[in-house]
């Protein structure tokens, strides 16, 4: 469970049960949306990570940039996002490969691609 107490402060902390996450709506920190868009860029590492673990290889020097592309409906609407991978020269093609197709297979990316699936309910508990 996700959770977060509504002040006055221009902060937004949401924690779980071990962890804590801060926000901000005046530009001192990522607000949720720019989060949001971290979030599917810190995905794209966990997967490369994850790859060259498998293929026994240093993840060390891969640089990823992400950078989301707003729909016909505006800045709230997501059409497109780009994800960008450089590489340190000693990884081989097949290594570059691989990597490349842990990562569209993000978690992340999967649900959001699915995202027309998900209910959301918001009620007075």
């Amino acid at each position: 469970m996700y959770s977060t107490v509504v002040d006055s402060t221009p902060l937004i902390k949401v924690s779980t049960g071990k962890h804590e996450t801060t926000f901000a709506l005046n530009g001192s920190l990522m607000n949720p949306l720019e989060g949001f868009y971290a979030t599917l860029a810190a995905c794209a590492a966990v997967y490369a990570k994850k790859a060259c673990k498998e293929l026994g290889i240093s993840a060390e020097g891969i640089a990823i940039d992400c950078k989301p592309f707003a729909g016909p409906k505006g800045p709230l609407t997501l059409a497109r996002f780009k994800t960008e991978v450089r590489f340190p020269e000693q990884f081989t093609a097949g290594q570059k490969a691989a990597i490349l197709e842990s990562i569209a297979h993000c978690a992340v990316k999967e649900v959001v691609m699915d995202g027309p699936t998900i209910e959301f309910q918001v009620a007075e508990a």
